[in-house]
């Protein structure tokens, strides 16, 4: 990929573009036309924090700039940390022309997101995502939020961004195990919404493992396409944006199950991917397919031993039960995804059990 290129997320008002390149943080490209006034806010965390805040710094030339460093995990993606958030914009006399600027991965990007959605009512903010989950998942269609001990993400707002600036390079030094949880969300991708993606990362998945600028730059480009295309038809998830879930409804009760941070969240997702495949209308060479390229991907292909009981209570906490009915998403063949009720229970209760023992 040379340059830099650039779609919209068509949502009227609401809309922004997606800024993809790389280098884009060491050229210094300007985030001026995107700014509500010159206070800025930058929240990362004490990974990215030392790797790229000054480089986003040059990015901002003229405006007032402000810092908070955060403790990095999942584990942290609490209500208390929003709160240290807001703390930081109180006593910097923040005002509703600040710009609050994520640097970092999906849970700065949610919190920093959900902490612009409380102050004043709502603020300005920016997302500068430096994994490639967020790159290609977490920082495109402004879900923002914290976790419950009772359940993920159960605590947020709607809120999009004003821009998403992706530089690829960042991706360069992502450690080995969070570049591949983020390949599970690549995955998905093609799984949900376009076969021929999921063809082409078959075809190309040893390039991206060996995080090849060309096959990463595309991968990045067409997971946001196809992202940016859905939150357009559904911006608050009433309908098909729910598509977009298909494997977290087990990969969030596996979070909750083993806890915070001990999985990353891709690798639940992939396990999740595996149950849900299971529940779907495929045939047997298509789930087999499935497995196959998530373990390629080195990514777990089923759920760790938590007891298929205590996932099953996880999901009751999901935010697709409706009248006390747990909503899957499925997949009618490879690239078309469907909300779906209509599965047998006790097929459900089968795939739960993976996680009384390791007999799959």
């Amino acid at each position: 990929m040379t340059g830099h290129q650039s779609l919209t997320v068509h949502l009227g008002s609401n809309s922004y573009p997606i800024i993809i390149g790389h280098g884009l943080l060491k050229k210094g490209f300007s985030l001026a036309p995107w700014l509500a006034g010159r206070d800025c806010l930058i929240v990362s965390n004490e990974t990215v924090e030392p790797l790229y805040l000054e480089k986003l710094r040059s990015c901002l030339t003229g405006s007032e700039i402000n810092s908070l460093c955060l403790p990095d995990g999942e584990a942290y993606k609490t209500l208390a940390t929003v709160e240290a958030i807001l703390d930081s914009l109180v006593f910097n006399t923040a005002n509703r022309d600040t710009t609050l600027i994520a640097l970092g991965g999906g849970v700065i990007g949610d919190m920093t997101g959900f902490a612009a959605a409380c102050y004043m009512r709502g603020v300005n903010f920016i997302q500068v995502p430096t994994t490639l989950l967020a790159q290609v998942d977490a920082s495109v269609g402004g879900k923002t939020g914290v976790n419950h001990p009772e359940g993920k993400n159960l605590i947020g707002a709607f809120h999009q961004p004003r821009v998403v600036l992706i530089d690829t390079d960042t991706l360069l030094t992502l450690p080995e195990r969070e570049f591949r949880a983020g390949l599970a969300e690549v995955i998905k991708h093609g799984l949900i919404a376009d076969a021929a993606y999921l063809d082409w990362i078959e075809a190309n998945l040893d390039k991206l493992l060996a995080r090849d600028c060309d096959a990463l730059g595309h991968a990045v480009l067409r997971s946001c396409e196809i992202k940016a295309a859905v939150v357009a038809q559904d911006e608050k998830e009433q309908g098909s944006r729910a598509h977009l879930n298909f494997g977290h409804t087990f990969a969030h009760a596996i979070e909750s199950c083993v806890g915070y941070g001990e999985w990353l969240h891709g690798e639940a997702v992939a396990a999740g991917m595996i149950m849900a495949a299971e529940l779907s209308n495929l045939t047997a060479a298509e789930r087999s397919r499935i497995r196959q390229i998530i373990a390629a991907a080195g990514l777990p292909v089923q759920p760790p031993i938590v007891g298929g009981e205590a996932l099953s209570d996880a999901m009751s906490m999901d935010k697709k039960v409706l009248s006390g009915q747990l909503r899957l998403v499925l997949l009618d063949g490879v690239g078309r995804a469907a909300v779906r009720s209509d599965y047998k229970v006790d097929e459900l209760q089968r795939v739960l059990s993976w996680a009384d023992n390791k007999a799959t």
